[in-house]
């Protein structure tokens, strides 16, 4: 498995196991192909924080959007 790289890190310090719980696994998979960003969305409801692989966000970079 790839090292999650200094900016995905940081981004995860100073948020909750539920959030980093949610969105961890999206950001080891852009760490290990190194290809695309992560956007992470807030679903108002249930679902709360969604991450997924984002083709037009450079590699280690994360944007927060709300869906």
């Amino acid at each position: 498995m790839s090292e999650l790289p200094a900016s995905y890190k940081q981004f995860l310090a100073d948020k909750s196991e539920r959030f980093i719980n949610a969105v961890k696994p999206v950001l080891q998979q852009s760490a290990a192909d190194q290809l695309h960003g992560v956007r992470v969305t807030y679903n108002i409801g249930s679902t709360g924080h969604q991450a997924h692989l984002d083709d037009s966000i450079p590699y280690g970079v994360i944007v927060e959007d709300i869906d």
